[in-house]
């Protein structure tokens, strides 16, 4: 309720002037105050103009932006796909070296794994 008197209150305080208008009145007006009408609408003009060239060059940045992380989550996409090329053939050759259940194939690779985690673990400390 008081945002309806709040609104007819901010509105009749726009239009005061014009209330002899209303009543019949005629009002006159110079060139000084349509100079000033015309140089507010320059410079309100001229603002747009700015806020346009602004938001022009930030949705260009933003495009510019898309683009890079488009581009990086296609490389990104291309190194997992290599990946899981990679990890599905390694899988095939553990798959077959524990179908056959050859013990001395097991035992080499198990030598092999212990090995190389001692080698990691030297080289990491």
């Amino acid at each position: 309720m008081s945002y309806r008197r709040e609104h007819r209150a901010s509105k009749g305080a726009l239009f005061d002037e014009y209330d002899g208008l209303e009543e019949g009145g005629l009002k006159a007006s110079s060139s000084y105050s349509s100079g000033i009408d015309e140089h507010d609408n320059d410079k309100a003009i001229d603002g747009l103009k700015e806020r346009a060239v602004f938001l022009k060059r930030l949705t260009g940045d933003i495009h510019e932006e898309v683009e890079s992380h488009n581009r990086l989550l296609d490389r990104m996409g291309n190194s997992m796909d290599a990946s899981r090329g990679i990890m599905s053939g390694t899988m095939d050759r553990f798959k077959m070296v524990f179908e056959k259940k050859s013990n001395r194939r097991i035992c080499t690779l198990v030598g092999s794994f212990v090995v190389s985690f001692f080698v990691l673990y030297y080289l990491i400390r």
